[in-house]
């Protein structure tokens, strides 16, 4: 059973999502603010988080830098506000989606069902893609650079893992949010560039396996 935090300082929105994921399957656990989300995620293990934005004590954004810290959980901002800073932010920071309140039970579950998805690991025989020097363990989320571990956000991870799964294949700024984002984002394409950017230089001698089609997106040369 997979297993869900939802953390809401607003009583009646904790109970409508943990209504629908129960209904779907989760066990939920409830957090009414950061700092109790941080405490309780530290003693225990999560599939996804359903974070509030706006909290007392700590805000939703500070309490998912110090979760991932120490823990690689997928994380589904909600806030009041729409605004594109706060989007971008959020996904910098590295949530895994965006949804603006008043937002629809229904959607929120099947966004927590496309994130859980798309982190199974690949069905292959040993879930490893070598390419030269560099080695992508997609079931143990672990990349190493010349056989030295590199260390990446889990936006990074996705991103390349992605990238590297369509080998060859010209990815367009847009379909990469929307598959690894999940999110229908309309704004510019600083999102994707700023995490290509960093992605690169922590590849270091392996940053030109991912090559810029002008114009267009992306691209993994093997």
């Amino acid at each position: 059973m997979s297993r869900l935090l939802i953390v809401d300082d607003e009583q009646k929105i904790r109970e409508v999502i943990r209504e629908y994921a129960e209904f779907n399957g989760f066990e939920v656990i409830e957090a009414e603010d950061g700092m109790e989300a941080v405490e309780i995620c530290r003693e225990n293990d999560f599939d996804i988080i359903v974070m509030d934005v706006m909290m007392p004590k700590l805000d939703g954004f500070s309490a998912v830098k110090v979760i991932r810290e120490t823990k690689d959980i997928p994380v589904i901002m909600l806030s009041a506000r729409g605004e594109e800073y706060d989007k971008l932010f959020g996904f910098e920071i590295g949530a895994d989606d965006y949804m603006v309140k008043p937002f629809s039970p229904k959607e929120l579950m099947a966004r927590v069902g496309v994130i859980l998805a798309r982190r199974m690991p690949a069905d292959d025989s040993s879930g490893k893609l070598v390419f030269d020097g560099l080695e992508i363990d997609i079931p143990a989320r672990a990349v190493f650079v010349d056989g030295e571990v590199v260390e990446l956000t889990p936006k990074e991870y996705e991103l390349l893992f992605y990238l590297a799964q369509n080998k060859g294949i010209a990815l367009s700024r847009d379909k990469l949010l929307q598959d690894i984002w999940g999110y229908d984002y309309f704004g510019d394409d600083r999102t994707i560039d700023t995490h290509i950017k960093n992605l690169r230089n922590n590849l270091g001698p392996h940053r030109d396996k991912i090559t810029t089609l002008r114009g267009v997106g992306y691209k993994f040369e093997a």
